[in-house]
């Protein structure tokens, strides 16, 4: 049989609930020897700011986990992790502490739950003295501005009589002072990298709260009450500290999260796949690849949008490198990412199936879907 020399990158992102990006990784080089033998492999799980990021990050820095038990977004304790990368960065993904999956889904009302854990996730690792956060602010159960965060971290929000707020979405409309004088000194010191796939502003139509807020439970009576105080929020900021975040692009992120971030510290929103590609020198692991495989759990018009398959196809269009995609489904405007660099996407499936059978197979699933890739890309190196 003919020796086919062929350089693939796996650089997949999770499918959220069923296969991590280093599960599919290990996938992917199973099928791959067995089509294609004497193939080079390099690997890096990858992750755009979401579920996964942390974990990708830990995976390139061969970095550590750390723990904590903090206050979830009810306030009941929960257990979040954290990775350690080097002396002086660490990552937290705020949905360790304040996801969405740490609340029953009849319990589910952004009303209510607050950022604090985050916040207390912070101060942890400020006071360990590491002074370069990456912060992933997806999946939040939030939609407090980083109220809660806050404080955890020193800040006290006052209402009309002096007293001290409880820090939840509920609580926004009643704040007329922000005391900052407790603050914690290192947080001002510190930088925080943001790490932010939407471009939301906090306020209005497309706001954290009109956008997001039904997602984490919110009725349309609440989204209103939430609005009102999300404005008075930023009313009170923009009188005390002269900033306004009503129109800025990604303030609206994980219910206007990174807003006490950008005030009182080194902060900047940043695309999470630029951050992450930038974290793992993306583009030098590029060199010599004739192919690169990537996935997502699913492919839909918003992949098209600051995503991991988008990121993967910019960067191998930039060096004229194949990507394909598998995929565990296709959603409505899939075909957007074809004109991102990724050439052809695969799906898992191999029949009719519920969700639920094709999560709970997705192994099986993905190698065989994987086999049937790289036996077509040796078809399609043969007619060439």
């Amino acid at each position: 049989m003919e020796v086919i020399i062929i350089k693939l990158l796996f650089a997949p992102d999770s499918f959220k609930g069923s296969l991590t990006s280093k599960q599919q990784i290990a996938l992917l080089r199973e099928a791959a020897r067995e089509v294609f033998p004497d193939c080079d492999i390099v690997e890096t799980p990858v992750a755009d700011g979401g579920e996964g990021t942390m974990e990708a990050l830990v995976d390139s820095f061969h970095g550590r986990l750390e723990s904590l038990t903090v206050k979830g977004p009810l306030g009941g304790p929960v257990d979040a992790a954290y990775g350690i990368l080097n002396e002086n960065t660490v990552i937290i993904e705020m949905a360790q502490a304040s996801g969405l999956p740490l609340v029953d889904k009849d319990d589910r009302n952004p009303f209510l739950t607050s950022t604090y854990g985050t916040g207390e996730m912070i101060a942890h690792v400020l006071k360990e003295g590491y002074s370069h956060i990456l912060l992933a602010i997806g999946g939040s159960a939030t939609n407090d501005g980083g109220m809660g965060a806050a404080s955890a971290l020193g800040i006290v929000f006052l209402d009309e009589s002096g007293q001290a707020l409880t820090p939840c979405g509920g609580s926004l409309n009643q704040i007329r002072v922000i005391d900052d004088s407790g603050l914690l000194p290192a947080f001002r010191q510190a930088r925080f990298t943001i790490m932010c796939d939407v471009d939301n502003p906090l306020l209005g139509p497309r706001g954290a709260t009109y956008v997001y807020g039904p997602q984490k439970g919110a009725s349309p009576e609440i989204c209103e009450e939430l609005e009102a105080g999300m404005s008075n929020y930023n009313a009170v900021l923009k009188a005390q500290y002269g900033v306004d975040y009503a129109d800025m692009k990604g303030a609206g992120a994980a219910g206007g999260l990174s807003v006490p971030f950008l005030t009182f510290s080194q902060a900047e929103l940043k695309a999470g796949i630029d951050t992450v590609f930038d974290a793992i020198d993306f583009s030098s692991l590029l060199d010599d690849v004739d192919l690169v495989v990537t996935g997502e759990g699913r492919t839909d018009e918003q992949s098209a949008y600051g995503k991991v398959l988008y990121g993967i196809g910019q960067a191998c269009l930039k060096k004229n490198i194949p990507a394909v995609s598998l995929v565990g489904c296709l959603g409505p405007g899939y075909e957007a990412i074809y004109s991102c660099g990724i050439d052809s996407l695969f799906t898992i499936t191999d029949g009719p199936m519920s969700l639920e059978k094709s999560m709970s197979n997705a192994a099986n699933l993905y190698k065989d879907s994987a086999k049937r890739l790289f036996r077509l890309i040796r078809v399609g190196m043969r007619i060439g």
